[in-house]
């Protein structure tokens, strides 16, 4: 089931990507609208594999990277979604949507990987809530670098006196997108990079006593 519902996500996140760039290219209010509603389609059903992922009688830990690239393209749409609800940034799904096609067909591919097994026990939250926080805070620099990405591209654009699609956002639009998801994005990391010092040093601690 799991893998069933990964690959239908990955499949309207192409679409979206798709539509996107349709919408872009021939500056098409419907192709972006079309684009829009089928990412959060993808997000609804990526979601229920993320669902149905922890309620497995033995789902693999989030410290397996198939399960971990998941989790980061999932936060990364979700993220997305937010923010088109404030500025016309349709454009950036013709990026992230794609990028998001490739983690979760790469995550369809591994899982469930039953036989892969955490680096401590089991009683720990230290390596789950260290990936939770890594790859958020992975997934917001890469929206970040999305936006800085495109932030150039337009400003190019505009210097050299070329005609900018309407369908891009704004300038001060995707500086906006970037400020807040480095901000975000550097947050985050800095918190999975502390839980994953206590994480070793608790597992450090845990073998220690189990040798003396």
């Amino acid at each position: 089931m799991i893998t069933d519902l990964l690959q239908l996500a990955a499949g309207l996140y192409l679409a979206a990507g798709l539509a996107a760039w349709v919408g872009v290219a021939l500056e098409s209010a419907r192709s972006m609208r079309i684009a829009v509603a089928v990412l959060t389609a993808g997000a609804f059903v990526h979601g229920g594999a993320f669902v149905a992922f922890h309620l497995e009688k033995k789902p693999p830990p989030l410290t397996d990277l198939p399960a971990a690239v998941s989790w980061m393209a999932l936060i990364a749409v979700i993220f997305l979604l937010v923010l088109l609800r404030r500025a016309r940034l349709a454009a950036l799904v013709g990026v992230v949507a794609p990028a998001a096609f490739v983690g979760v067909f790469f995550a369809a591919l591994r899982l469930p990987h039953p036989d892969a097994a955490p680096l401590v026990g089991s009683a720990s939250p230290l390596p789950h809530l260290h990936v939770l926080l890594a790859s958020m805070g992975l997934a917001f620099l890469g929206v970040a670098g999305v936006a800085g990405g495109l932030f150039l591209l337009v400003d190019r654009g505009l210097k050299r006196h070329r005609r900018v699609r309407s369908r891009w956002p704004s300038l001060e639009a995707l500086d906006r997108v970037n400020r807040v998801a480095l901000a975000v994005g550097f947050l985050l990391l800095t918190l999975g990079v502390a839980t994953g010092v206590l994480w070793v040093a608790s597992a450090t601690a845990r073998e220690s006593t189990g040798k003396a």
